[in-house]
Order: structure tokens, then sequence, then C-alpha cells
């Protein structure tokens, strides 16, 4: 027999929690890639929150949605400093093997040095009291979420269904809109259609349990949606914080013309990936 709503939606938010758990000691120690693991684990939590907001207590997720909303932030600042040092080293490699040590001073090490200062504010929050207080809660709710008791005997096949849909008519609106926005708009609502498509897919992971099949297909489609929106959001910023830097090195009298060539392989590279954006669409709004 099939678990209710809310037992369904409890074993999803406890293998949420765990990951972030899991992703802490490494933080710590600064393992590689674990500022990125406990940063997803805390993204999938507010997204399944908010997506299965109405099986719970409002207050208490309020509450909790801020907390994580907080957290997903301190590891932001890390993770976007140590993907831009990477980046832009990859791309000093391909495009500026004649650069002075002035650039790769203002685009790798620069970020590297965002990414410790960033890193040690973590390791103090990790130590303070208002995450000790949001980690004894979240293990509270591994086991015991403020659900809402009428709706959380609902049967979960049944909900959890409602859930994607709701979740897939989001984001099918915003592609169906997306041709008829201007052009200068036209970034932003990628962006907007991509966010909706992370908690989309983070919807059909938490209901794979419960829809199998369906949940996973659906998900599927809407992470290749997601991904590929991501690289292209990815490369803009890029090229953006790029810019910026060529700008800082002008006012002190160096020459930009490496981050131009740096910025103008950013905006083919976004170019190439958001050539696979129509098919990526297509394949979500066809989903059986």
């Amino acid at each position: 027999m099939a678990p209710d709503a809310g037992a369904a939606l409890t074993a999803a938010l406890r293998d949420d929690v765990d990951r972030l758990f899991a992703a802490e000691p490494e933080v710590r120690r600064d393992a590689w890639d674990s500022v990125h693991q406990m940063r997803v684990a805390t993204r999938r939590l507010r997204s399944v929150l908010r997506s299965y907001r109405s099986l719970l207590r409002k207050e208490p997720a309020a509450t909790m949605g801020a907390e994580l909303k907080w957290l997903a932030g301190l590891l932001g600042v890390a993770r976007d400093a140590e993907v831009r040092a990477e980046r832009f080293g990859d791309l000093l490699a391909v495009h500026g093997a004649d650069a002075p040590d002035s650039v790769t001073a203002r685009l790798v090490t620069a970020e590297r040095d965002r990414y410790a200062a960033a890193h040690a504010e973590i390791l103090t929050a990790l130590e303070g009291e208002r995450y000790r207080a949001l980690r004894e809660e979240l293990s509270r709710w591994r086991e015991k979420p403020p659900l809402r008791s009428a709706r959380a005997a609902v049967a979960s096949s049944k909900f959890f269904g409602i859930v994607l849909r709701r979740d897939r008519d989001r984001v099918e609106a915003l592609i169906r809109s997306e041709p008829t926005v201007p052009e200068d708009e036209r970034i932003e609502m990628l962006h907007d259609i991509r966010k909706s498509a992370k908690r989309l897919r983070y919807s059909c992971e938490a209901a794979e349990p419960v829809l199998g099949d369906a949940a996973r297909s659906l998900g599927s489609r809407a992470k290749r949606l997601q991904t590929v929106l991501g690289d292209h959001r990815d490369a803009v910023e890029s090229a953006e914080a790029i810019l910026e830097r060529a700008a800082e090195a002008e006012a002190a009298g160096e020459d930009r013309a490496v981050y131009q060539r740096l910025a103008d392989a950013e905006n083919a590279a976004a170019d190439a990936t958001l050539e696979k954006y129509p098919a990526a669409a297509a394949a979500l709004l066809d989903a059986e």
C-alpha cells in the first residue's frame, strides 16, 4: 500500500537533510566540490518546501525556508567564486596564453581570494548559534516535519501528481511566453525558465518513490532544460564579470584586449549553448 502524502514527503525531506548533513564535514575541511554539494542540498530542501508547502504548517515552513535561504546565500558566495576562478583559468589556458600576469591576478587569483574569504565566513557560521539551531531543527524535521494532519492523510499518488502538474504548468507557461518578450528581457526570462525547471526537477525527484517512471522521465527532461539554461547563464555572467575586470584594468592604464577576447569567447559559448534550448524546451512540452 502506498504511503500517505505526509509520510512520502517526510521521506523526501529526510533524504535531502541527510545530503546536507553529509556535506557539512566535507565543507569544514574544504574538500573538493563540498561547498557545491552542500549548496545543492540546501537548495533542494528549499525547493521541495515550496512545491509541497500546502502539506506543511505555514509558520514553521516559512521560518525554515528563510533559514535555508540564509545558508544557501553563504554557500553561494563561495561557490560562485570557486566556479569563476576555475572558469577564468580554463579560458586563459585556451584564449589567453599570452596574457600578462596582471590578467591572471585580476581574474583567477582575485576569485580564489574571494573563495577563501567566503569559505572562512562559512566556517564561522557553521560554528555559530544560528546554524546550530537550524541543524537541530532539521534533525527534528527528518522524523517529524510540521505537517498539516488532514492534508497529510491524502493519498500520496494523488497529492504528488497535483504538485507535479502545477510545477510543470508553471514551466510550460514561461516557455510558451518566452518568444513574446522583448529582446532586452530575454536573458532574464530564460533565467526564470531555468529556475522553474529546477523546481520541477526537484519536485519530480521527491515524487519518484511514489510516481515511479512518470516522475523520473519528467524530472530528467526538466534537468536537461535546467542544465542547458544553466550553462547559458554561466557563460553570460562570466562574460559580464570579465568586462567589469576589463574596465578596472583600463582605468589602471592596462590593455583590455585580452579581456575582450575572453569575453567574446564566453559570448560565443552562450550562443552555442542557447542553440540547444529549443530542443530541450520541446522535450519538456512533449512529455507524456
